[in-house]
């Protein structure tokens, strides 16, 4: 038996999120990739991914794992996946991994990154993409409101109900925000997020960039550990994963290479 690690990009438009949910017909990451598996390798394959990305959040470097009896060599994996994928999802890379690897629970840390399209008009072919608010935002204020993010918290009151975390104390290693042109780009990275965290992160600055909380609301918000005093969460299409750290890894959060590295993200920002 073999263990091999994939990174995957996807448009998460037309998926309803990244775990798959048996019985309801409803179209998933994991269902589509283990299905391009399964008439791939002839195996009945689980993967297990990183992180569960909800319902129109996008991914550049979604990790996930699985184990396989199939003699194709992982340099090939790519290329022999996608032809049975969908156009939506792409393996960009692919290598095998020692058994004790979990794209899970041996990760260090994960970079997401938030688009926002701050014009006045929205966009028809960015729709699917970003978050369009026509609202004139401060870049200053709301960087410095995202300083109060970094750190080790209790990210209680970013978080939203339903969720299976065991703590809700995280370590957020970086928190910026860049203008790009016509975009507003909110890039974090922490060991772990809690559900829907780096949504009502980001709606809660884009408050403050608005004049609406001052900067310093953000600290008294994460004191409280309550939920519902920050702002609303942002919707789900302005999200993107980026990365996944391992050990081994270097995280560097000085800008925004890796963003800028997707063709898509080139394209956006030239």
């Amino acid at each position: 038996m073999r263990f091999l690690k994939l990174v995957l990009e996807y448009d998460g438009s037309g998926f309803h999120g990244f775990q798959k949910q048996t019985g309801t017909g409803l179209r998933t990451v994991q269902e589509v990739l283990e299905n391009a598996l399964k008439n791939l390798t002839g195996e009945e394959i689980q993967v297990h991914g990183a992180g569960r990305t909800d319902a129109g959040v996008h991914a550049l470097g979604q990790v996930v794992h699985f184990a396989t009896s199939a003699s194709i060599p992982a340099s090939r994996f790519p290329a022999a996946l996608n032809g049975c994928l969908p156009p939506d999802l792409v393996v960009l890379r692919a290598e095998e991994v020692d058994p004790s690897f979990h794209a899970r629970y041996s990760a260090l840390a994960k970079k997401y990154c938030y688009v926002v399209w701050n014009q006045e008009k929205p966009s028809a072919l960015l729709r699917n993409y970003c978050f369009h608010y026509p609202v004139p935002l401060d870049a200053g204020l709301m960087s410095k409101g995202a300083a109060f993010f970094e750190g080790v918290h209790d990210f209680r009151s970013f978080s939203a109900s339903g969720s299976s975390a065991k703590t809700t104390t995280r370590h957020l290693f970086s928190f910026k925000v860049q203008r790009k042109r016509g975009f507003v780009v909110f890039t974090v990275t922490a060991d772990g997020f809690l559900y829907k965290m780096v949504r009502l992160m980001v709606g809660t600055l884009l408050e403050v960039g608005r004049g609406k909380l001052l900067p310093e609301a953000v600290r008294e918000i994460l004191e409280t550990r309550r939920r519902g005093l920050g702002g609303p969460a942002a919707p789900p299409q302005g999200l993107y994963l980026v990365r996944v750290y391992y050990p081994g890894d270097y995280i560097d959060d000085r800008d925004l290479w890796e963003i800028e590295s997707s063709p898509y993200f080139s394209l956006l920002f030239s």
